[in-house]
C-alpha cells in the first residue's frame, strides 16, 4: 500500500504557503482568488512592495517570468444561468424544509468552465454527510409538498471496471440532469486502479482529483467558489495542466488520468507540468496504463482527443510523452514491420489533415465523416499493415487497433479501413478526372468484371463504383489521396506545411471534388 491520500495531504499541509502559489503578479495586486483548507476561512492575498522583499528570489523570478505570459481570463466570480438559480434555489429549499445541514458543492468541470467563461451543463454536486440517493428522496419529498414533480429518478450503482467507483443518484430539474454523490476519499492497492472508497472531506476529495483544474468547488450555501488545494485557479488563471498530489504517484494509482490530462491540456491550450511529463513517460506508468486500465476507457479517452477541438496538439503530446503505441497497441506480428519512428509520420498526417479541412472549409465535411477522416489520416502509414488471425486470415492492422486497442465501434474500423483500401484506385482516377482521359486507367487493378467495359465509359463506369463502395465517405477518401499525391511523404521532413504543400493540395482536392460532382451530375448518378 503506498501513501495515503491523508497522510499525503498532512505532508502538504506542512509545505509553506508560497509552495502553493509560485506565480505572484505585481506589487500591490490582488489575487483573484481564494485559497480555502479546512482550517482556515478564505482569504484573499494582497502583495505590498515591503512583502515582496521578503520572499526568495527564484519565486520572484518565477513570479517576473510568468509576469510576460498570456493569461488566462479568469472570472473572480461564478455568474448563474436563470436555470442554474432555478435549480440552485430548490436544492436550497430542500435543506430548510428538512432542516438539513448538509453543504452542497458543485464540483469538477463546472466549476472549471463557468470560471473560464464558457457554459457547461454537466452538473456535479458533492454532499459531505449523506449519499446521493437520500439527498435525492429528499428532494422529490419536498417538490411534492409543493405540488412539483420530481422528473427522471435513478440511481446509477458503481461499476469499479468502468471506472465508477462510486453509486451516483440522478434527477432531472428545469430539463438538466443533475448527479449527486457524496464527498469521498481513496486508498488504492499497488495493482489495481480500483480505490477503497470512503466518506471524505471536501479537502480531501479535491486532493484525490486528477488536476488541480478539476478540484474546485462551487459551494451553493455561501454562493463561493473553493479552491482546496491552494492553486486551482493559479493553475487555471495560468493555463497549467498539474496533478494536486505528485503525479506520478497520481498516475499509478489512476493511469486514465494521464490520458485526461493530455486531454485537458490540448482542449484549454493548456501547458503540461515538467513533473508530469516525467512521470507520463515514465517506464512504470506507462506499464501501468497498459495494463490497470481497461481498453473501452483508453478508447473513449482517444475518441474524446480526436473529435475535440484540438486534435493535434492530443496526439503530439501522446508522441512526446512516447505513449503512442501502448495507446495504439498493434498485434504481435505485423507484416510489413512497423518502424518505430512511424507514430512521427502518423502524427504529421493528422496534422496536414487537420489543417487541409481547415483550408478546404469544415462545411465540407460532417462531424463524423471529420472523425473518421481524423482517423484515416492517423494510421495511413499503416494501411498496407496486416497481421493474421486465427485461421490465418490476413486482417488490417488498422482493424486490431480499433477493435481491440481501442474498443470502438466495428463500423468505425470497417470505414477506415475501407477508405485505406480505396487509395490506390482513387490515386489512378485523379489525373484521369483532371484531364477527362480514360486512356491513362492502367496502373490499378479494378477486377475482372471491369475488363470488358468500353473505354469511352471506363472513368465514369470506375468513379460510380468506387464512389458505391465508400458511399457518404468518398471525400474522406478523396482527402487521403490528396495527402498521398502524387507520392509519400517523407517522415523526416520538420516543416510539415511546407513539405505538405498545403495550399496546392487543397487546390487539388477542390479540383477532384468539381470532376466528380459534374460525373455524377452529367450520367445522373
Amino acid at each position: 500500500m503506498r501513501l495515503s491520500l491523508n497522510k499525503a495531504i498532512r505532508l502538504k499541509a506542512k509545505a509553506p504557503l508560497l509552495l502553493h502559489s509560485l506565480y505572484l503578479p505585481a506589487a500591490n495586486t490582488s489575487l483573484p482568488f481564494r485559497n480555502v483548507s479546512t482550517h482556515s476561512k478564505a482569504t484573499t492575498l494582497t502583495l505590498t512592495t515591503k512583502t515582496r522583499a521578503f520572499l526568495p528570489s527564484p519565486f520572484l523570478t518565477c513570479g517576473a517570468a510568468m509576469a510576460t505570459a498570456a493569461c488566462v481570463q479568469v472570472k473572480e466570480q461564478i455568474e448563474l444561468t436563470e436555470t442554474e438559480k432555478k435549480i440552485f434555489a430548490r436544492l436550497l429549499n430542500t435543506l430548510r424544509y428538512f432542516n438539513l445541514q448538509t453543504q452542497l458543492r458543485v464540483a469538477g468541470g463546472w466549476v472549471r468552465d463557468k470560471l473560464l467563461g464558457k457554459e457547461c451543463y454537466d452538473i456535479d454536486i458533492a454532499l459531505d454527510n449523506m449519499l446521493g440517493s437520500e439527498f435525492v428522496d429528499k428532494v422529490r419529498e419536498y417538490l411534492s409538498s409543493t405540488g412539483e414533480e420530481a422528473q427522471g429518478l435513478a440511481v446509477i450503482p458503481s461499476n469499479p471496471e468502468q471506472s465508477k467507483h462510486l453509486e451516483t443518484a440522478r434527477m432531472r430539474l428545469f430539463d438538466l440532469w443533475i448527479d449527486f454523490v457524496n464527498l469521498r476519499c481513496e486508498d488504492y492497492s499497488e495493482n489495481s486502479r480500483i480505490p477503497t472508497m470512503k466518506f471524505g472531506t471536501a479537502e480531501e476529495d479535491a486532493y484525490r482529483r486528477d488536476l488541480t483544474i478539476n478540484s474546485l468547488f462551487y459551494n451553493i450555501n455561501t454562493n463561493l467558489v473553493e479552491d482546496f488545494t491552494k492553486r486551482g485557479i493559479e493553475d487555471l488563471k495560468f493555463g497549467r495542466i498539474v496533478t494536486p498530489l505528485t503525479p506520478k504517484e497520481t498516475f499509478l494509482d489512476d493511469p486514465l488520468r494521464v490520458l485526461r490530462a493530455i486531454r485537458f491540456g490540448a482542449r484549454f491550450g493548456f501547458a503540461l507540468d515538467e513533473e508530469l511529463k516525467k512521470a507520463a513517460s515514465c517506464d512504470d506508468v506507462k506499464t501501468a496504463l497498459a495494463a490497470k486500465i481497461s481498453r473501452e476507457r483508453i478508447g473513449t479517452e482517444i475518441d474524446l482527443m480526436i473529435s475535440g477541438n484540438q486534435p493535434v496538439k492530443a496526439i503530439d503530446y501522446i508522441c512526446d510523452l512516447t505513449l503512442f503505441w501502448v495507446v495504439f497497441n498493434l498485434p504481435l506480428q505485423v507484416e510489413p514491420a512497423v518502424s518505430e519512428g512511424c507514430y512521427r509520420l502518423s502524427a504529421a498526417y493528422l496534422d496536414a489533415t487537420w489543417k487541409l479541412i481547415q483550408l478546404i472549409g469544415c462545411s465540407s465535411f460532417n462531424d463524423e465523416q471529420r472523425r473518421l477522416s481524423l482517423y484515416s489520416a492517423l494510421f495511413l502509414p499503416l494501411r498496407n499493415a496486416t497481421y493474421k488471425d486465427r485461421k490465418a486470415k490476413k486482417i488490417p492492422a488498422v482493424n486490431y487497433i480499433f477493435k481491440d486497442s481501442l474498443k470502438r465501434k466495428a463500423s468505425d474500423a470497417e470505414t477506415v479501413t475501407k477508405v485505406h483500401k480505396s487509395l490506390d484506385k482513387f490515386l489512378s482516377l485523379i489525373p484521369c478526372l483532371l484531364s477527362n482521359d480514360d486512356m491513362q486507367l492502367v496502373k490499378v487493378d479494378w477486377g475482372q468484371e471491369f475488363v470488358d467495359v468500353p473505354l469511352s465509359s471506363k472513368l465514369r463506369v470506375l468513379t460510380g463504383f468506387l464512389l458505391k463502395e465508400i458511399k457518404d465517405f468518398w471525400r474522406v477518401a478523396l482527402l487521403m489521396s490528396t495527402l498521398l499525391y502524387p507520392t509519400d511523404i517523407d517522415c523526416t521532413q520538420d516543416d510539415r506545411d511546407k513539405h505538405f504543400q498545403l495550399d496546392k493540395r487543397k487546390d487539388l482536392f477542390v479540383s477532384v471534388e468539381n470532376a466528380i460532382v459534374k460525373v455524377l451530375i452529367k450520367f445522373g448518378m
